[in-house]
Formats: structure tokens, sequence, C-alpha cells
């Protein structure tokens, strides 16, 4: 963490000083009074300063960013990362050349990077923050994807009159499925299992 010396006529005046050098407001730094201003002997001899010390507050979109940037690095990866942030959390977008080992199998590097990002993040954060990690859209076109299977074998299920049991998925996958169905007049959706292997059971209602 950052640390700066600065000096004023008063502790007021030393903090502004410090918060211009360091660019940031008050609310990310830790201010702590080194000395206190003295006004001397009748004003002039003897005048000493406020001296304060400012330590600047980690931030949780810094310290997650600043992580992946060097998780890509240690990769070799060139990456761009967009990052966005709202009252929820984190989202973290990242947009360059060869990403697919990033993403992994069905999004499962993807997700492993997003649970570590998350942890550092929450780490710097007072308040739990949701983090969101994504290559090139993948999370989107990932949502289609799944929303178009959950129709396909809620179809099967219709048809054959049978359970339909899919593969083990993560906890946010399984959302998109039983958000896709809930509505749906002829099915219903259950979760099976225990992680990692929870699957999503479609059955007739």
């Amino acid at each position: 963490m950052k640390k700066i010396v600065v000096t004023g006529k008063t502790i007021e005046d030393a903090v502004q000083s410090g918060l211009l050098q360091l660019g940031t407001t008050k609310d990310r730094v830790h201010v702590n009074v080194l000395e206190q201003p003295s006004k001397g002997l009748f004003g002039l001899i003897g005048v000493k300063n406020a001296k304060v010390e400012l330590e600047l507050l980690p931030d949780a979109m810094e310290e997650a960013v600043r992580f992946l940037q060097d998780i890509l690095q240690t990769m070799e990866l060139d990456v761009r990362i967009e990052q966005k942030q709202d009252k929820e959390g984190l989202e973290l977008h990242m947009h360059g050349a060869e990403l697919g080992m990033l993403i992994g199998r069905r999004g499962q590097t993807l997700d492993a990077l997003q649970y570590l990002v998350g942890i550092v993040a929450n780490r710097y954060s007072d308040r739990h923050l949701r983090v969101v990690l994504d290559a090139e859209q993948f999370r989107e076109r990932r949502r289609k994807t799944l929303e178009e299977l959950a129709d396909r074998l809620a179809e099967r299920a219709i048809r054959t009159k049978k359970e339909v049991v899919l593969e083990p998925m993560s906890p946010q996958e399984r959302k998109v499925i039983h958000y896709q169905l809930q509505q749906h007049p002829k099915v219903r959706t259950f979760s099976r299992g225990d992680e990692p292997n929870r699957r999503v059971v479609i059955v007739l209602r």
C-alpha cells in the first residue's frame, strides 16, 4: 500500500496536499497525524508545520484487475481488460486474441479465474461484491446456447414422458436452465446431486 508524508500549516492543509499528490479522495486514505502544528513564540520563532502520513487504501476493482493482469502476463497473453462497476459488483471483460485457453471447456477455466478474481476483490471490500469475468462475450453466447438447450430438452421430456437429466453444470448455468423453463406450462425443473456433479432435471408438471 502506498504511503506518503506531507506537511502543511494545518493538519487539513497537509491532508489536502497529500490527496492532490495521490490523486484521490479522503475516503480512500488512512490519515496518521505525525506532528501537530505549532505557532511558536509570538507566532514567529519556532513555527512548526503539521506533518501527516497518508496511506492509500486498496481499491477492490484495482486489486482485482491487477491480479488478473498478473495472471495474463504470466501466460504471456496480450489482453485488454474492460472494467465496469455498479452497486452489485464488478464486471471485467477481456478482449484479445487466443482467449480460448482462458475460457476452457464450456467456460470451466473462465469460471475458475472468476472465482479467484472474486476472492481478491472481496478481500479489499467492506461488502460482498459479485464479480463477473467474461472473455469476448462468452457469457452471453453460452447463455443463449443453454436457453436453446433447455427448450429442446423440455420438448424431449414432453415427447417421451420421461425425466431428462442434464450434464453437471455450475450454479450459474443451472440458474439459466431453471429461469428459462420456470414459466413453461408442461414441465418443471429441479436440481439433483452434490457439487461439482449437481445436475438439472426436467420433468412433467
